[in-house]
């Protein structure tokens, strides 16, 4: 249980206090399902199926719970085009792009930062191929 005054102007967002709903929404958006679907919409709207495809590992249901909470934190919006048989898409909402700026950031210095990192890191196990 999370809690706030009823009074908006009272409260003190604060990732630091358990009690505070911001930490409970640090813990989600930083997941890595969540980083990545937004990193990738940050390129277009895609379909379900195009996200599957993208996003290597992760399952059809994995993907349906990640856009539906990122759709009731109102980062994601799903598009009905109506049609027969079903089209959805999905696009980031002006909030979801503020947010996408700084995932994006992240995922680039990961990216850049990737060997640095896993040196002598014996938490990671790592295969390396020879001849490629």
């Amino acid at each position: 249980m999370y809690l706030l005054p009823s009074d908006r102007s009272k409260a003190t967002p604060n990732v630091f206090d358990s009690k505070c709903p911001a930490r409970y929404l640090l813990g989600m958006l930083t997941g890595k399902w969540n980083l990545l679907i937004v990193d990738a919409l940050s390129e277009r709207r895609w379909r379900n199926g195009e996200l599957l495809r993208k996003i290597d590992g992760i399952s059809q249901k994995m993907l349906t719970q990640t856009l539906r909470g990122l759709e009731e934190a109102n980062l994601v919006k799903r598009i009905d085009m109506r049609t027969i048989p079903p089209h959805v898409e999905y696009e980031l909402t002006s909030m979801g792009k503020e947010l996408r700026e700084k995932i994006c950031s992240f995922d680039r210095w990961v990216e850049q930062n990737m060997f640095n990192l896993i040196e002598n890191n014996d938490s990671i196990d790592i295969k390396y191929l020879t001849g490629d």
